[in-house]
């Protein structure tokens, strides 16, 4: 329901159709597209233009409200040439991929036309698509700022850029085949960036990064990747990239910290992961997710190099993640030492409930979006309602029905107050 101004902007969509589950899109609109933060980019995108090549989405509001918004989703759509498709059945179409795996996808407009020939059709997955998105020359944010970063751009998000030069960093960004082992002495750290596709085409990336995370002792310096980068650290590392049947996508996915035992909530958006079978002597798992146990990050167990397959710079969150940029910088500081997670506040103590009540809809089934249970909420709104009308009702109880009258007639122009009076008497 929110954060498709964002989906859709976000590179790591190149080359895919983008099937929204959410019951209703479209309903905020679209914010302005020439508003500038202080940056100089997009306030509100990921990038410059869409990259998804297609939406389908079950219900499309073709009213929208927000403060921000200067346009709807369709029209945004017509001015990038990008398809929209209302009226499907996405939550159907989530279970077949469930069942499928990963599948080629196909718009036809031509009701009539023949089943299409997807032998001959164009796999996404075959095109280098990070060098599709990842910037052609190198680009400065936060000139003059404190910590000096070179970012390898693998599709990189804004809001990346945002996370790092509000930390006072200076981010020198660079094409996906830098040659940046050679430039490591000018700089603080080095950070990789998410972006699409498949991994095992950046090879001039995973051979700069074997340079640089053998290095000398007394010349290493910290790196952070995420999604992709996390990925191309895995590879250099001795890992190996492999296709999921299915990806993890979403806004919940759960992630445990082997270093601290925590579990977050995180936002994904990959087909890949690391198999960590192979990885060098020196590196360890660090993240896992908890749904289906692929690997969401590694760490080096003495030197300050360590990844998140998952987003913590996700824009529109969950943002229980995003001090892993404090981490990354925290590291800088203290360049001889392993990275170190911050202890979070301990949860407050479990209540001591002997009985719970759950209000729901029934069952749930995968595909189907189970925190959006509408009649739950409205159980509880007819809970709140019924209760208040009992309070008032025993508040009349209380009083003497004909004072409560001759109180009401007293006012011969109140007359609604003279009828709920007689009502309730």
């Amino acid at each position: 329901m929110v954060g498709y101004s964002e989906n859709l902007t976000d590179p790591s969509y190149q080359g895919q159709i983008l099937t929204v589950t959410t019951p209703m899109v479209g309903n905020y609109g679209v914010p302005d597209r020439n508003a500038k933060d202080e940056f100089g980019l997009p306030a509100f995108f990921e990038s410059h233009k869409i990259h998804a090549t297609g939406v389908l989405v079950q219900d499309y509001s073709h009213h929208y409200s927000h403060w921000r918004a200067t346009s709807s989703l369709g029209d945004w759509l017509k001015e990038e040439g990008v398809p929209g498709l209302c009226g499907l059945d996405t939550r159907m179409l989530t279970k077949k991929i469930r069942e499928n795996g990963a599948m080629l996808g196909r718009i036809e407009v031509d009701l009539n036309a023949p089943p299409p020939d997807f032998t001959k059709m164009q796999d996404p997955n075959e095109r280098h698509l990070v060098d599709e998105v990842s910037v052609k020359e190198p680009v400065v944010y936060g000139k003059g700022n404190k910590y000096k970063i070179i970012a390898v751009d693998m599709g990189m998000k804004y809001n990346i850029i945002r996370q790092l030069v509000r930390r006072d960093v200076e981010m020198t960004v660079v094409p996906w085949d830098y040659p940046f082992a050679a430039e490591m002495h000018k700089y603080d750290g080095l950070f990789l960036s998410n972006g699409p596709g498949d991994p095992n085409m950046c090879g001039a990336t995973v051979e700069e990064l074997k340079k640089v995370v053998t290095c000398p002792d007394d010349e290493v310096k910290p790196i952070y990747g995420i999604c992709m980068g996390n990925q191309l650290i895995g590879l250099a590392a001795g890992g190996t990239a492999e296709k999921l049947p299915f990806g993890n996508r979403g806004q919940n996915q759960p992630v445990l910290n082997h270093q601290t035992g925590e579990c977050y909530i995180t936002p994904q958006n990959h087909g890949y992961h690391i198999n960590t079978n192979g990885l060098k002597e020196g590196w360890k798992t660090l993240f896992t997710n908890a749904n289906d146990n692929s690997n969401e990050g590694i760490a080096h167990e003495t030197r300050p190099y360590f990844t998140a397959q998952f987003h913590p710079e996700a824009n529109a969150g969950p943002t229980d993640t995003e001090f892993m940029f404090d981490v990354f910088l925290d590291a800088i500081d203290k360049p001889r030492e392993k990275i170190i997670f911050p202890t979070r506040k301990p949860a407050p103590p479990r209540p001591n409930a002997k009985k719970v009540l759950m209000l729901g809809s029934g069952g749930t089934s995968i595909g189907q979006a189970g925190e959006f249970d509408y009649s739950g909420g409205q159980a509880i709104k007819v809970s709140l309602i019924r209760l208040f009308y009992a309070c008032c009702f025993q508040v009349v109880r209380s009083l003497d029905s004909s004072d409560l009258i001759n109180s009401s007639f007293s006012n011969n122009n109140n007359r609604l107050s003279r009828r709920r009076a007689v009502k309730l008497s």
